[in-house]
C-alpha cells in the first residue's frame, strides 16, 4: 500500500477558505507538475483534506463515527473474502484483468461515463481499470453484489480532479 500526502501548492494555501494564498498561477502549475503523469496513474485515490479545526479534532462524537465505519469496512473485507476464497486474492486492490472482468460487472450508465473520459483522454487504460476496482470496493462498502452508475461517479471523483474537466 502506498500513501503519499502533498500541498496543493507551494505555500501550502491554494483553496484554503481560512488563508489566502500568495502563489500565482505559473507557480501552481510548475509545482504540480513535479508530480508526473504516470505517477499520479498509479494512485487509486485522490482527495483534498482540509484542515481540521480544534473542536472538530476534540469532539467526542470521532469514535462513534469510527466504530461504524469500522464496521462498514469489515463486512466489505467479509465479502471480498469469500469473492476471493478460491484465489490467493485478499483485497480488490490486487485484482487483475481476468478479476476485474469477472467481478466489476456495471450498468449501461457506468460504462457511458466510463467511455466520456476514456474516449476524451482524461481516463487511461490504467485509470480505467483502477476505477473499476474502486467502485467495486465502493459498491462492496455498501453491501451492494453489482457496481451501479453511483459507485463508478464515486471512484471517478477520488480519481479525477476536476470531474468538469
Amino acid at each position: 500500500m502506498f500513501v503519499s500526502a502533498s500541498n496543493p501548492c507551494p505555500c501550502g494555501y491554494f483553496a484554503d477558505p481560512e488563508h489566502s494564498c500568495t502563489c500565482t498561477s505559473a507557480q501552481i502549475a510548475m509545482y504540480r507538475r513535479k508530480l508526473s503523469g504516470p505517477l499520479m496513474d498509479r494512485i487509486d485515490l485522490l482527495i483534498q483534506v482540509p484542515a481540521v479545526t480544534y473542536e472538530k479534532l476534540t469532539a467526542e462524537s470521532g469514535e462513534k463515527q469510527s466504530n461504524s465505519i469500522r464496521a462498514r469496512i469489515e463486512a466489505a473485507r467479509e465479502l471480498q473474502k469469500e469473492r476471493f476464497a478460491e484465489s490467493s486474492i485478499l483485497t480488490n486492490a490486487e485484482m487483475k484483468l481476468p478479476e476485474i472482468k469477472q467481478y466489476c460487472e456495471h450498468d449501461g450508465r457506468s460504462k457511458e461515463l466510463l467511455k466520456k473520459y476514456v474516449d476524451s483522454g482524461k481516463l487511461s487504460a490504467r485509470g480505467y481499470h483502477r476505477t473499476l476496482k474502486v467502485a467495486r470496493t465502493i459498491a462492496d462498502l455498501a453491501l451492494q453484489e453489482k457496481i451501479h452508475y453511483e459507485h463508478v461517479a464515486e471512484a471517478l471523483m477520488y480519481r479525477l480532479k476536476d470531474m468538469n474537466d
